[in-house]
Parts: structure tokens; sequence; C-alpha cells
């Protein structure tokens, strides 16, 4: 072929290019529903929007939420190892965090907060909505229905999952929050959460930043079976028994009992989870505890088993709103992206 006629081929492959271009364009332009639903129905974002929504619906909650996340974190380390020890009230912490600093104190460790939602709650809630998906569509093959044990293992498998990923973020929060608890002359003053993972990783090698997985993964699979299964149980219960309830009404009711479900069967394991991950090396090179069930015999050993429920109200109002938020921000993406 001649080099006139490549040329003339080449041209020709560019101009109807551009029309291409040019048509997608206009069709964007006058019909911007059907450009949308085209994007959004892609096989790709259809296997990306469940974490995408997951992610931006934990992000907007941890940022309603992150004051109440630090007083309760502050309220688990106090009388550390100590059965009687102090017995701070949420608004002590509270008056003593605003005395000690500023308003925005009570905001420290929220790029750590951000950053794990990013991640955990993105993997958690895609995880979540894609077994789910796998199981309505065998369940519609099968001619039967979702079972409440089948979401049960959909939340608990997604919550373990996603807390493996998240842990590195999660433990740079929970030592952002606790630094303010030490001297000041000993206090690491991290700048971010990226600071803290460099510092940490530094310091005590990068494996520490996986220190407490184990109540992690545990309290997050409590957490995840007591929030995604009660919330998708409740919606379909709600909707059969009253199918009068508004749409609105159904995810604001089912929301609002995932997040009491969430914070009963977690928070044992979050309490063992924050003392593990707050704690670092002694003088002599050891750590308070050795490990999840060292750690939980400690504590009902010299601070008594009720310790494990203490700050539940806090707790409570820390996790059911941040629950309710993220449930209905996600459950408002799926409906817009439809």
């Amino acid at each position: 072929m001649s080099a006139s006629g490549t040329a003339n081929r080449v041209k020709e492959g560019a101009r109807s290019a551009a029309t291409k271009v040019e048509e997608a364009a206009s069709e964007a332009v006058n019909n911007p529903v059907k450009a949308k639903n085209d994007f959004l129905h892609t096989p790709v974002m259809r296997a990306a929007l469940p974490f995408i929504n997951g992610g931006l619906a934990g992000m907007f909650a941890t940022a309603c939420i992150q004051p109440v996340d630090m007083i309760k974190v502050r309220l688990q380390l106090a009388g550390e190892g100590a059965r009687g020890g102090p017995k701070p009230s949420v608004m002590g912490v509270t008056r003593e965090v605003l005395a000690s600093g500023r308003v925005l104190d009570l905001y420290t460790g929220l790029s750590a907060g951000l950053l794990r939602q990013a991640v955990y709650t993105t993997a958690r809630l895609g995880f979540f909505d894609t077994f789910q998906n796998m199981l309505a569509d065998r369940a519609k093959k099968n001619g039967t229905q979702v079972t409440f044990l089948e979401r049960g293992a959909a939340g608990l498998s997604a919550g373990g999952l996603a807390a493996m990923i998240g842990n590195p973020a999660d433990l740079a929060l929970i030592r952002m929050q606790s630094d303010g608890l030490k001297p000041k002359d000993q206090r690491a003053n991290y700048r971010s959460v990226f600071d803290a993972l460099k510092r940490i990783a530094q310091a005590e090698g990068v494996t520490a930043l996986w220190n407490g997985a184990y109540p992690t993964v545990i309290r997050a699979m409590a957490l995840n079976f007591g929030q995604l299964t009660f919330f998708a149980e409740s919606k379909t219960q709600l909707k059969q028994r009253f199918p009068d309830l508004s749409p609105s009404a159904n995810t604001l009711t089912a929301s609002a009992i995932a997040g009491f479900f969430a914070s009963f069967f977690s928070l044992p394991f979050d309490f063992i989870k924050t003392r593990l991950q707050k704690q670092q090396r002694g003088p002599d090179g050891t750590l308070p505890y050795k490990g999840f069930f060292d750690a939980a015999g400690k504590v009902i050993k010299n601070e008594g088993p009720l310790r494990f429920y203490r700050g539940f109200g806090t707790y409570y109002v820390r996790i059911a709103p941040h629950a309710m938020i993220t449930l209905i921000v996600a459950d408002y993406l799926k409906l817009i992206t439809a």
C-alpha cells in the first residue's frame, strides 16, 4: 500500500473517531440521564459502585461523629489496670479536652478516621453488597429467599476481610487520640495519619501496624453482624409487616435497630482492641498485654467484667448515629446510581 493510501486511511480513522466523540458529547448534553446510566451500567462501574458508595458514606459519617469517638477512646483508657480507678463522665472528659486545648482538639485523629473509612468502610460495605447480590441472584434462580443466616455470614465475612485491610489506619487513629493522655515530654505529636503510620513503622517495625489485628477482626465481624445483617433483615421484615411505611422511614427505622445491635455485640471487642493498640513497650521492653486473651483476662481480674461495657452510652451514641448516617447515605447513593 502506498504512503498516500496509508495516510488517507489514518485520516479517515481519525475523522471517524472524532465524529463518534462529538456524537457522544452531543448525546451527553441532550440526554444527560441516559449518558449517566450508560456510564454507571458498565461492568466495571457496577462492580466498583458498592465500594465507592460505601467509602463515601463512611467518610461522611465519620466527619460528623469524630468528636464522640475521641471521647469514647479517652473513656476506655481512663483508669487502666485499676479496679477502683477513676470513673470519668462524658462531660468531664469533654471539659478536660477543651481545657487543655481548643475545640478542634475533639477532631484529633480525623485524618486517620477518614483514611480508615476510605479503606475499611469501602471494603466492608462493598464486600457485603457484593455478597448480598450474589446471594440474591442465587435465591432468584432457586425460587427462594435470602435467609437471616446467609445475611449473617455475608456480614461476618465482609467485616473480617475489611478489618485486616484497615487495621493500620485504625491503629494510627488510636495512637493519635491517646497521645494527649501522655505527659507533654512523652507525646509523639503526630502531624497527620501518614506521619503516624511512618513513625510507628520506623520505630516498631511494619508488622506493628497490625497490632491488635485479631481483636479488630473479631470486633469488625461482631459490628458488621449487628449492623449490616440486622439492617438488611430489618428492612425486609419492616417492608413485609408494614407495607405502607415509606422507604425513608423504613431505612431510618432499620438503621436505628442495626445501630443498637452493632453497639451491643462489638463493644467488648472494641474495648480490648483499644487497649492493645494503645499499648507500647515499657523500659524493660515488654508490653502490658501479650494478646487478646491475656488482655481480656487482665481486665476481668484487675478491673472487673463490667469494665468491658464502660462508656456503652457514649459508644452507642458514637456507633448508632455513625451506622445510621452511613447506611442512610449508602442507601441514597445506591438510589441515585441505580
